[in-house]
């Protein structure tokens, strides 16, 4: 049984490489979280995910951080935990209110599956005699992406558009939803702009910024109150406020976004990227102490 989930794994990861992937938060975002991650591992959390990892990313956690969009289509049930929907325009997010499915399920969103994820992790601490119960690969790949997803603002947005899915606009003269905007368009026209549509130099521009502008903030980022290993609810909580006074400021049905809202919003999507890295990093290496 276990040759066979295993075989199984390793085809869906294979997907990853035999069907095109959307560019943007989708890839070079999560790509970007987890580069960025990895760099700052202790030794022990380097080792333990250099050993979870599946033999195809040959010890890159990045280049599979992507995963958990591509086997939706297997994981039915996953959909629901890349995202949380919050009442419309209060701008707050509170877990027991939110952290719900479409059929009120508890706990079946973002936050809910990072402290899942981090609780699965753990049990690799018990020690090589010890036989989990868990797929503790898939875990990794779902934590470092989900980390991914609750730093992108619209993906802790309002129930009634779908955090932006349903807000048609135009991105300079391309249409497309405001949704998309913040997933893929920003960070494409980034690159295209300032680092020649290369990923790579977005990520050392982003890295550039922890040890240097945001050096002061980094410690604050990485801290967990209560002696938690993970805390998702700040990072939520940290979201829907973005989208309100970022993503969705300024914005009505059919608007179309130009430079003013790129040149002000595109510093918010590194800003929350960097979050990003910096906080998966440090999950991890309390996970893995």
């Amino acid at each position: 049984m276990e040759l066979y989930k295993f075989h199984v794994f390793l085809a869906m990861v294979a997907v990853l490489f035999l069907f095109p992937v959307v560019h943007g938060w989708g890839l070079d975002g999560h790509y970007t979280v987890c580069k960025i991650a990895q760099s700052r591992l202790s030794k022990a959390a380097a080792d333990a995910v250099e050993k979870l990892l599946p033999t195809s990313a040959n010890g890159d956690l990045a280049s599979v951080c992507i995963w958990a969009d591509r086997v939706k289509f297997h994981y039915h049930w996953s959909s629901p935990l890349h995202y949380i929907d919050t009442p419309d325009n209060l701008c707050n997010y509170q877990y027991k209110r939110d952290c719900k499915d479409e059929d009120g399920v508890e706990d079946r969103c973002v936050a809910g599956a990072i402290y899942n994820y981090t609780n699965q992790l753990l049990s690799y601490n018990k020690g090589n005699g010890h036989v989990s119960t868990y797929n503790l690969t898939e875990a990794l790949l779902f934590l470092s992406h989900f980390f991914g997803d609750i730093h992108q603002p619209l993906h802790v947005g309002f129930t009634s558009d779908r955090g932006g899915n349903t807000i048609d606009v135009h991105w300079y003269t391309r249409k497309t939803v405001l949704h998309h905007v913040w997933d893929s368009n920003i960070i494409e026209t980034v690159e295209e702009r300032y680092d020649d549509s290369n990923v790579d130099e977005l990520v050392d521009a982003i890295q550039k910024n922890i040890t240097t502008g945001w050096a002061d903030q980094v410690n604050s980022w990485e801290s967990c109150s209560g002696n938690k290993t993970a805390c998702p609810d700040i990072y939520a909580s940290e979201g829907i406020k973005a989208a309100c006074d970022w993503a969705y400021k300024g914005v009505s049905e059919d608007s179309t976004l130009e430079d003013d809202y790129f040149l002000s919003r595109y510093p918010i999507v590194q800003w929350r990227l960097a979050q990003g890295g910096v906080r998966l990093a440090a999950t991890l290496n309390r996970i893995f102490k």
